[in-house]
Order: C-alpha cells, then sequence, then structure tokens
C-alpha cells in the first residue's frame, strides 16, 4: 500500500486511545495474553538477565511494565512516536523511562542495549529496514531483539479485515503500512544484519516471534 503523508500518519496514530491496551474485551485480553506468555517462553532461552532494556513502540507502557516485573533489577526505556501514548506510560509507570522517539533514528548511542522488544510495531513503521538497522546499531554485540508481528496469514487478513471494519479493531484501520509474512519478515530480519536463535509461531499461525542476534563479522 502506498505509505501515508505526514499528516495523514499522525492522523492514523491519533484514532487510537493512548489508553486503548489498558481497557481491551475478553477476547483481546486472551490475544495479549498470549503473546505474552509466548514471549516469556523465548526470553527464557537468554543465557542471562538483561540489565537494559528498550521496547520500541512502546504505547501505553504495558509491555515495558510486564518486562520491568519478568526482569526487576533491569533498567526499561520505551520509546513511541505518538506523544498521547507516552504521557499515558509517564502516568501510569512513572518509574520507567519512556520518551518520545522515532524508530528510525533511535536517540541512543550504539551499544546500549541488552534486549530491545519490538512487538507488533514492525508493521506500522514506514521504513522497516532503517528500524531494524536502528535497533542492530542500540543493541550491545552480545544483546538480542525479539522482535514479534501478527503473521500475516490468510487466517489473520480474513480477521483482520472485520476486525478493522467493523469491530473495536476500527481505531487501527489502516495502521498496517507493511503487512509482511512470516516468511517476508523472516527475510528481511536476516538481510539486515541478524542472526535468529528461535522463533515461534502462535496463534493458529497468525502471530510470528523472533529471538534474534547482531551477525558477527567473520574475519578473514
Amino acid at each position: 500500500m502506498p505509505i501515508p503523508s505526514a499528516k495523514k500518519l499522525q492522523k492514523i496514530w491519533a484514532q487510537v486511545p493512548p489508553d486503548y491496551y489498558f481497557h481491551l474485551n475478553v477476547f483481546q485480553r486472551l490475544w495479549h495474553e498470549r503473546k505474552w506468555r509466548v514471549f516469556e517462553e523465548v526470553l527464557a532461552n537468554l543465557n542471562s538477565p538483561p540489565q537494559t532494556i528498550l521496547e520500541v513502540g512502546c504505547a501505553g507502557g504495558h509491555l515495558s511494565h510486564l518486562l520491568s516485573q519478568l526482569f526487576p533489577k533491569s533498567q526499561v526505556t520505551g520509546i513511541d512516536v505518538y506523544k498521547s501514548a507516552i504521557t499515558e506510560a509517564k502516568t501510569r509507570y512513572p518509574k520507567l523511562n519512556f520518551k518520545v522517539a522515532d524508530a528510525h533514528k533511535l536517540p541512543f548511542p550504539k551499544h546500549t542495549f541488552d534486549l530491545v522488544m519490538c512487538s507488533e510495531t514492525i508493521e506500522h513503521l514506514t521504513r522497516p529496514k532503517t528500524a531494524l538497522h536502528e535497533i542492530r546499531r542500540v543493541l550491545k554485540p552480545a544483546g538480542h531483539a525479539l522482535i514479534e508481528m501478527d503473521s500475516g496469514s490468510l487466517l489473520f487478513r480474513i480477521i483482520w479485515w472485520g476486525w478493522t471494519s467493523f469491530g473495536p479493531g476500527r481505531v487501527w484501520k489502516h495502521a498496517h503500512l507493511h503487512p509482511f509474512s512470516a516468511r517476508e519478515l523472516d527475510q528481511l530480519i536476516r538481510t539486515n544484519g541478524f542472526a535468529t536463535q528461535r522463533r515461534r509461531s502462535s496463534h493458529l499461525g497468525m502471530a510470528v516471534t523472533f529471538l534474534v542476534q547482531p551477525k558477527t563479522k567473520t574475519k578473514l
């Protein structure tokens, strides 16, 4: 689909209430609770707890909060380009770090984070490749990124169409700028400097989670 103008993007973001993830119906809660269980399972593969964590596309901060509970000794930072969502996150979780920032130009030095979380975000970005380069830049050489999105399967596309046309999900209409399939996302990750450590499909194949690391350069 054509990439919307900056003005149109602002309107798309403004469709979603900043506290959206705190007022889910029973089906949405089951969907997101299942995703969190998958994340816990995948993150259990880490050799040691991360000391520094970044969530890219943190919305109102719900996942950043869960990460802070899973890794209570870690310093957790969340960024989102949607200012109202960051205001919501700061209000709900004042002990965590939140800032307005663009995933395409992360405001951190290279090799800052042990773990970068990017869930249900990559498909909303205008330049996913640039965002992946930025995630790799801010990751420590031995760090990990957890990248997750809805898989773009036929079943998901059917449900997403109905959800965004007739259900509460209408606030997400036109929000998916790059509805990658799981295979396309896998290729995008591998061709942009990452090696996949773990791949996990869930939700009847409608979601896919990757645990990846920056590729190491081989000396000749």
